[in-house]
């Protein structure tokens, strides 16, 4: 089996909205078509016509995939000012109504919203999505469940959603709250070969409930493109950084799994029941409380945590590089993920005499300066 290419690739979904405001507002065409001219077929419309998605070119080192999402972040934000207008990579807008926006006039998302019906209409979120570079069908089954168990961790981190409809929810990430609700979502399931994988997902497409696998939307699926594993669980983060940090952990996560295997070893597999117990404390608490060590039987403390996974691929990192990137999710941790620093925004306002319309409105225009803060 020749080695994998553990190239990279990563997506990333925006919101636009009102400089003045900080309300969501639809991509002018003049919008959609500069951003194409500019960036060709790096750039396309989201399921809602608030939403703009961007996507890095195939990365073999951490510095290209930063060079890449710099360029394609800057070039949205300028020409998104050319109409008042600022992106934000956040999960949730943090006070907008669902029921104020409407779906992007494409035959893919007119079917998706036909297909799903009311479920569909609350789809005002957006992810982060990871791509690392798997050329063999088998090894990508192989690596897949094994991947899973580290799913959390990578949610934790990512966590920017706290804020639904101008409420806090008490969740980090209140968008697979909302994801989670279409079919087809959560934990991958485990496939003893690619052939297994194939006859399941052929079911779906036999008899036309699917087109393709690109409708399947598990948290960790092969990507129906690319050969490529697509980790989808992530929050969108806000600063550019902590992007690059948790995509150079995912893709470092996935080579320690393969040097395992090349050693004739593997991670011990666990049921899916403990890892989604973990899955949904990595929603409701983000990196502020712990998650399960299933071995030690205890929870542990998410720092502690962070630094057992550094240790485990310290190897890994020297190899494809991204230590400082990795590492720089310790200042993460001790200083909250994005959806603790928008608490603490919306906090300081009303403390100091803002309505909560107004301290919403605060938490937006945080996120248009942590969108460029790394540019």
């Amino acid at each position: 089996m020749q080695d994998p290419s553990f190239s990279l690739g990563i997506e990333e979904e925006y919101l636009l909205v009102r400089t003045d405001t900080g309300d969501l507002a639809e991509a002018p065409t003049a919008l959609m078509e500069a951003c194409e001219a500019d960036l060709e077929d790096q750039v396309s419309p989201e399921y809602m016509q608030c939403q703009i998605e961007i996507g890095t070119r195939v990365c073999e080192t951490i510095d290209a995939a930063r060079d890449d999402l710099r360029w394609l972040r800057a070039c949205i934000s300028k020409r998104a000012a050319e109409h008042g207008l600022a992106p934000i990579a956040v999960s949730c807008h943090p006070f907008s109504d669902w029921k104020t926006q409407a779906h992007t006039r494409k035959d893919r998302y007119t079917e998706l919203h036909n297909d799903l019906a009311g479920v569909a209409e609350r789809l005002l979120i957006c992810g982060m999505h990871v791509h690392v570079g798997i050329d063999d069908d088998s090894l990508r089954i192989d690596l897949m469940p094994q991947l899973s168990y580290f799913l959390p961790h990578l949610l934790a981190l990512s966590a920017s959603s706290p804020f639904w409809r101008g409420d806090d929810t008490g969740l980090a990430s209140y968008r697979l709250t909302v994801f989670d609700n279409l079919p087809r979502t959560g934990l991958p399931p485990r496939f003893d070969s690619w052939a297994a994988y194939q006859a399941t997902t052929d079911v779906l497409k036999d008899l036309e409930i699917i087109e393709d696998t690109s409708k399947i939307w598990w948290d960790l699926r092969p990507s129906h493109k690319f050969p490529t594993l697509e980790a989808r669980i992530c929050d969108v983060s806000p600063r550019l950084e902590h992007t690059l940090g948790i995509a150079a952990l995912t893709r470092a996560l996935l080579r320690m799994l393969w040097r395992l295997r090349r050693a004739n070893q593997r991670w011990r597999h666990y049921d899916s029941f403990l890892i989604n117990e973990n899955r949904w404390r990595a929603q409701r608490y983000g990196t502020s409380d712990g998650l399960i060590d299933f071995g030690a039987r205890e929870i542990v403390p998410f720092g502690d945590l962070l630094d057992e996974l550094i240790v485990l691929v310290e190897e890994d990192l020297d190899v494809l590089g991204g230590r400082a990137e990795v590492e720089g999710l310790r200042n993460l941790v001790a200083h909250g993920t994005s959806a603790d620093r928008q608490r603490t925004v919306r906090a300081d306002a009303l403390s100091a005499g803002c309505d909560p319309a107004q301290a919403n409105r605060a938490v937006v225009q945080h996120l248009i300066a942590e969108f460029t803060a790394d540019l």
